[in-house]
């Protein structure tokens, strides 16, 4: 496969001031500015969780029309918290993958038909490189290299980065991501979409003694991630078990336990690996609070700097779009005449 961004070009950094970023690869749609000079300027999020909730996950059909109806309304809204005009745009990112296929090519088609109006570079960024970078967004900013691990719905990965572009992957998913197994493991007793949020609160009246869910991979040589075989298990005792709120929330609990135990040993493991001692975590899961204390825990023990993106940048955000666009744009990379968007797209194959 060939790299998923076209080949560097001349230095463009004079022209390259104001960038629109747009997130629509799944259930948010999210619109921001970022500004050379001054930073992220003003960002907007739509999400779709009432919309897909009482399905118990997304319906990428509806998720597509959605993002039809919001993205122009949120755009008008950022450009007006940004107190900017569309004139002042030099330059507009979109999310082309991964993702869902008909809610890419929304914000792609978008974000590209706008950029042709405006006479200005659009580029297409990727998914997974922007929520890795997402942390660049605060104000204590890690630097190179280091060590990520990004968890979502859609992925769970341990990657190592040099620069910009240039990712190892150390570990990921063979089967279900973490935040995929939240959402089915919420599904399963009962609960709201998202299910991250919904077993976390849950799980706040469990009980430590009752359960012992298996650590899945703990036991193998290597960085991989597997939770499918966690959620079956979860899934069998829940069948075997009382249907009252109590069991509920003690299987919440040790769901929580063994996927955050998990995480935290794998991303131990990549530090003594690599021999790095900074940590981003990054992704929806990296909200979950009983994971953030465990790994400042671990960071302790092993003298590790740990960096997360704020809580809203967190889940799906035009904020880290706009970022990363902004910083590829300068680079003088930019979409050619065709409008490319994938569902799946390997972060250790950019450039």
């Amino acid at each position: 496969m060939q790299s998923f961004y076209p080949k560097q070009r001349e230095l463009n950094q004079k022209s390259i001031n104001y960038v629109l970023g747009i997130e629509t690869s799944c259930d948010e749609t999210g619109i921001a500015i970022y500004c050379a000079k001054k930073g992220l300027l003003a960002h907007s999020l739509y999400s779709q969780i009432d919309l897909h909730n009482p399905y118990g996950g997304v319906v990428p059909e509806l998720a597509s029309r959605d993002h039809t109806l919001k993205i122009l309304p949120l755009v008008k809204e950022t450009l007006k918290k940004a107190d900017l005009e569309i004139s002042a745009l030099d330059g507009i990112a979109y999310c082309a993958g991964p993702g869902l296929a008909g809610a890419l090519l929304v914000g792609a088609v978008f974000g590209r038909s706008l950029g042709w109006a405006l006479s200005i570079p659009t580029l297409g960024v990727h998914h997974m490189e922007a929520h890795l970078l997402a942390a660049m967004l605060e104000e204590e900013t890690p630097p190179f290299p280091f060590i990520a691990l990004l968890v979502s719905g859609g992925h769970t990965l341990l990657a190592q980065v040099e620069c910009l572009g240039q990712y190892e992957i150390l570990g990921e998913s063979v089967d279900d991501a973490a935040g995929e197994a939240f959402d089915k493991t919420a599904k399963l007793l009962g609960l709201s979409y998202p299910g991250g949020p919904a077993i976390a609160k849950l799980a706040e009246k469990g009980r430590p003694e009752r359960f012992r869910f298996p650590r899945p991979m703990l036991n193998k040589p290597g960085l991989n991630f597997s939770f499918s075989g966690l959620k079956t298990f979860v899934s069998s005792t829940y069948k075997a078990a009382n249907k009252d709120e109590q069991t509920k929330a003690d299987i919440a609990y040790e769901f929580q336990a063994a996927v955050v135990d998990t995480l935290v040993s794998k991303a131990q493991d990549a530090m003594a690996q690599t021999g790095l001692k900074r940590l981003i975590v990054a992704g929806g899961v990296a909200a979950n609070l009983v994971l953030r204390k465990q790994l400042d825990d671990m960071a302790k023990k092993t003298k590790t700097t740990l960096f997360y993106p704020r809580l809203e940048f967190c889940t799906d955000n035009g904020a880290m779009i706009a970022y990363l666009g902004y910083q590829r744009l300068y680079l003088g990379q930019k979409d050619d005449l065709a409008i490319k968007t994938a569902t799946r797209l390997p972060l250790d194959k950019l450039n």
